[in-house]
Formats: structure tokens, sequence, C-alpha cells
């Protein structure tokens, strides 16, 4: 569970709101269950959509659909231009073209992963991408063990090792395909995985995938993780009681919907302690964390000798798509031929791999410039500057100080659209996020800050958010009162 501290009024308006929601919604399926032909299953027919998950997008997600899933007309860069959707009150969940309008409007990007600014990149790093193109053309069109591997991959496996300070590195066209495809060409039955709670969908799919057992340790608890270790170690593998074949322990460097950093250093002591592996997860945090932008190991100082398995993307801090395994040469080796998103996937775009082949060599100054360094001190600057502001405002903020995500309790899922659309009117493009993807009482706003912003960009989101507070009673660390009074007065 997230580290928020909702009261007792915010548990009781959030589930009363889910409870007015799930009744007025079952009525108004049985209605249309027998007077909308294309909600009817077909006689002898199973419906093919599971009931609760078609409830859901009618009735709750369809409701706030406008939230969500806006169409761009730009750059992902500091100002973002954004296809506004139509909202009729009544309507249910509607396919998404049905609902775009003709009319744009330009908003403040806190929406996108672009920490350093990489979407809208350097003169010189186009240049390089542009000669990339007419080079290798668009696509690969082919697997990385076929015909899908250039140059420019290995360029950038051998970059991003080097970064990392491992070995070597193995790049796939997909983030989510890494770990997906990767986990079960590490583990397999007889394994054993423990999970953080809070882990992302790619790494449950993966986990899911492997045929290993699965033990899931409390968010960030490592008091919880070594008893269920022990528990496991001492009890072995279910039925036959064996020894473990290998126990990996599977988290994030920075968790995308909490902003909250790993205990790295206590991860690796039990690492030690109980002859573990570690795999992170360093989608949100590399290039974005630490004073050279190398990361959580690197904020923490511990190296990265002890973190066997080291993935990120290069979609947040590399203004690019896919996604990267770095590791000794022997792990590597193995899942250039065993993991399916190697050999079967399509190679990445070689413009998209030149993009953070490039990004990379002016994170690490190899470019002749200061720009890297300028680009993770702004960000820094951004990061404290939005983060101290909010908390000042009253705003119940979580979050690691150094983490490029920080987030806003709603708690309430009516506000979510109210905030969405309140923020897009006055040229704010933030991100509203609720069940499923948290807890059923977590709905919050996600603000992610990227170093393409300016001091007078976050005075003015500040201000615009002191006036939301008050109007959508969000000040929670503020009493009550107060807040009533604000709103009226």
């Amino acid at each position: 569970m997230t580290n928020c501290h909702p009261s007792l009024l915010s548990y009781f308006t959030t589930y009363w709101n889910y409870t007015i929601y799930s009744i007025f919604g079952r009525f108004v399926q049985f209605i249309i269950r027998w007077t909308m032909a294309e909600y009817k299953v077909p006689k002898g027919y199973a419906p093919l959509l599971q009931s609760y998950e078609q409830f859901f997008v009618l009735h709750l997600f369809g409701r706030l659909h406008d939230a969500f899933s806006r169409p761009i007309e730009s750059a992902p860069g500091r100002k973002i231009r954004i296809i506004k959707r139509k909202h009729n009150f009544g309507d249910f969940y509607d396919d998404i073209q049905k609902t775009l309008t003709n009319q744009t409007c330009d908003a403040l990007n806190f929406a996108s992963y672009n920490y350093l600014g990489f979407a809208e990149a350097p003169a010189h790093c186009k240049k390089e991408v542009y000669d990339a193109l007419e080079t290798f053309g668009v696509g690969s069109c082919s697997p990385t063990l076929e015909f899908g591997y250039s140059t420019i991959h290995r360029k950038l496996e051998q970059r991003i090792a080097r970064f990392v300070d491992k070995d070597d590195a193995l790049i796939f066209g997909m983030g989510f395909a890494t770990n997906s495809t990767v986990i079960p060409a590490l583990v397999g039955p007889g394994c054993l995985i423990m999970s953080d709670s809070l882990n992302h969908a790619s790494i449950i799919t993966g986990v899911r995938a492997s045929g290993a057992s699965i033990s899931v340790f409390k968010h960030n608890d490592m008091k919880h993780l070594e008893q269920l270790i022990r528990f496991n170690i001492s009890n072995g593998q279910p039925r036959t009681h064996r020894k473990w074949k290998k126990i990996l322990v599977i988290f994030e460097g920075i968790y995308s919907m909490e902003g909250e950093m790993c205990p790295l250093p206590d991860m690796i002591r039990l690492k030690k302690k109980y002859n573990l592996y570690l795999y992170m997860d360093e989608a949100h945090s590399i290039g974005a964390t630490g004073p050279t932008g190398r990361g959580v190991a690197e904020y923490y100082g511990t190296g990265t000798k002890d973190i066997d398995i080291m993935m990120g993307t290069f979609t947040k801090s590399f203004g690019s798509v896919g996604g990267y395994i770095a590791a000794d040469q022997q792990i590597i080796d193995h899942l250039r031929s065993s993991a399916f998103g190697s050999c079967y996937a399509t190679g990445m775009p070689p413009a998209a791999a030149q993009i953070a082949e490039s990004a990379l060599k002016v994170i690490m100054g190899e470019d002749g410039t200061n720009i890297g360094k300028e680009k993770i001190a702004q960000l820094r600057k951004n990061e404290e500057l939005l983060r101290v502001g909010l908390q000042n405002l009253g705003f119940e903020v979580i979050g690691d100080p150094h983490s490029p995500v920080m987030c806003i309790m709603l708690y309430n899922p009516t506000k979510m659209a109210s905030v969405a659309r309140i923020a897009m009117k006055q040229g704010i493009a933030i991100v509203v996020v609720g069940a499923p993807a948290t807890d059923l009482i977590e709905g919050r706003i996600r603000f992610c800050v990227s170093a393409a912003h300016t001091e007078m960009d976050i005075k003015y989101t500040l201000a615009f958010m002191d006036r939301l507070g008050d109007f959508c009673l969000l000040k929670y660390n503020l009493p009550r009162l107060q807040q009533l009074k604000r709103l009226i007065f």
C-alpha cells in the first residue's frame, strides 16, 4: 500500500461514491442488457467479455473517459498540444475517435516521462538521428537474431553497459516486453520469485509467465521480506520441500505510481545474508536519479556490483522507446538466445536507438558540452521547487525528495475527472490515476517533472494548484475547517 494517510472522512466519501456508482451502474446494466442490441450475448454463446470488466469500463471508467487517452499533436516537450475530447453528462464509454473534436489546446506538460527533456533533443542529437534514418531507414523489419541488429544497436548496448558499470547489455524494442520476456528466461519451475507488492504490470506479467513460485512482500518492507525469505527457505518447494533452485528478488528503483525509491542498501544486505539474486527495474530512475544520472545505485553509493540484473527503459530520460538489460557477460549471452523479446520480436528502430545513444552521450558529457550536467541540475531544482511548494500549500504529497515523480492524493474518484478537466482548461496537462492502477481508496494526481520546465512554469503551476486545492478541497494536510473557510471566503 502507498505511504499515505487517508482520514475517516476520506474513507467514507470514497467508498460511498463507489457504492453509488455500483448501484446505479447495476441498474443501468440491467436495462441496457435487454434494450441495446450491441450488449446482448448471442444465444448459445458465453459472454466474450468478463462481466466485471465490462461493468467497470461502462459505468466507472466510462464516466470519466474524457480525462484519459488524450491524443496529442506535438512532441511531448515542455509544452504539449492536446486534441480536446467532448464529454456529455450521462454518456457511456465510447470509442475515442467518436469523442474527438477539431479543437486543440496548448498545455504545460507534467504528464509525459520527459525527465531530462530529450523529447525535444539538442540540435546535434537530432542531426545524428537524421543521419541514422537516412542510412538505416525507419524500421528494423526483423528480429535481432536475424537481420534486425545493426551497428547502432551495438553502440547503444556498449554505452548503456558502460554507463551502469556492467559487462554488457541487451536492448529490446519495448520496455514492457523487456520485463515480461526476460523474467521467464531467468527463472522457471523450482525457482522462487520474491516480488514487491507494487511492482509494475510488466513485471507481474513476466513473473506469472515464468512458472516459478511467487511470494509477494509488502511494499518496501524489508522486515516482511526477510520473514518471507526465512519462511520459504526453511520450507522449500511446495509438496516436495526440496531446496529452491534459485531465489530472485524483483523490485523497482523508483515506483512510478508512488515516486518512492527502493531501500537498495537493505536489499543488498539481504542478498548477501541469504544468497539471493537481485533484479532491479530502473525504468523511472535511470538518467533521472543520482549525481550524474546513473540511477538508484549511484544515489545510495552502493555501486552496481551486487545487483545481478539491471533493467531500464529508454522511454523516460532518453526520449526514445524500448528497454535494456545490463548484467554480467554470461547472463547477457544467455538472454540473447533465450528471451522471447530478443529472439522473436522485431529489433528496436535504428533511429530510436540512435536518439537513446545520443542522449546517453550527452548525459555522460562525451558530446563535448555541459548540456547533460545542466539538465540533471535543472531537474533537481525543479523537483525541489514543485515538491516543497505543494507541501507548503497543504497538499498530501507522497514520494521521495529526489524523485522526478510526485503524487498528490485525491482519494475520491469524482475528484479525478474534475481535476483533470479544470487543469486542462487552465493549460496544465497532468495525469489522474485511480483503481485498478492503485488501491480503491488511493486516487491521485501524478506530476512528472522535467528539466525542460522553467521556474516560471513551476510557479504558475503552484498558483493554479493553490486555487484548485481550495475549490476541490484537496489540501488534506490542512484542517478541514480551514479548507472550508478558504473555499467560502
